[in-house]
C-alpha cells in the first residue's frame, strides 16, 4: 500500500554516502541522549546503584528501534535526516511500514559492526542501496531543499 508523505518536497537522488553518514552521527547523539535518560532512570528504580545485564540492555535496543521506526514510518526522517534532508521510503516513494522499518534497523546492525560494510556496498551498486536498503525494500534520498518564502 502506497501512503504518500505530507512533506510535498520532490527527491532528487539517491543520498550520498557522506549524507548517510552525518545524518546516523547526528542521530547517533540523539540515541546517547536517550540512553543517558533512560540509564538515570534505572539508576533511580535501581536506589543509586548501577543498572545492567540483559533486562536493561532490551530496554535501550528498543527505546533505539523505537526512536528510529517512529520517524521512519511517521515522516520518513529522523531529526539527522532532517538536517542532512534525506527521506527513506518505499521503493515506490511511499511511507516504509514497521515491519520495513525494524528489517532495516536490523540489517543497519551487521552492516555497521562489519566495518560499516553494508554502507560501503553502497558504491559498488548501481542502484546506490545499502543493506538495509536492500533487504527491507526502501531507499534514502536526497530531497530539494525547502523554498524559503
Amino acid at each position: 500500500m502506497h501512503i504518500p508523505f505530507s512533506d510535498s518536497r520532490e527527491a532528487i537522488r539517491s543520498a550520498t554516502l557522506v549524507r548517510r553518514l552525518l545524518s546516523m552521527l547526528y542521530d547517533g547523539l540523539l540515541i546517547l541522549a536517550l540512553w543517558m535518560v533512560l540509564g538515570g532512570i534505572g539508576v533511580a528504580i535501581n536506589h543509586g546503584e548501577a543498572v545492567e545485564g540483559p533486562v536493561f540492555k532490551s530496554v535501550l535496543f528498543i527505546a533505539s528501534y523505537l526512536f528510529f521506526a517512529y520517524f521512519w514510518t511517521r515522516s520518513g526522517q529522523t531529526l539527522g535526516m532532517i538536517a542532512w534532508n534525506l527521506r527513506v521510503e518505499t521503493l515506490a516513494g511511499g511511507r516504509i511500514s514497521w515491519m520495513q522499518a525494524l528489517i532495516r534497523f536490523m540489517a543497519a546492525i551487521p552492516s555497521v559492526l562489519l566495518l560499516g560494510a553494508g554502507y560501503w556496498w553502497m558504491l559498488l551498486s548501481d542502484e546506490k542501496l545499502s543493506w538495509n536498503d536492500r533487504f527491507s525494500d526502501t531507499r534514502v534520498v536526497q530531497l530539494e531543499k525547502l523554498k524559503k518564502t
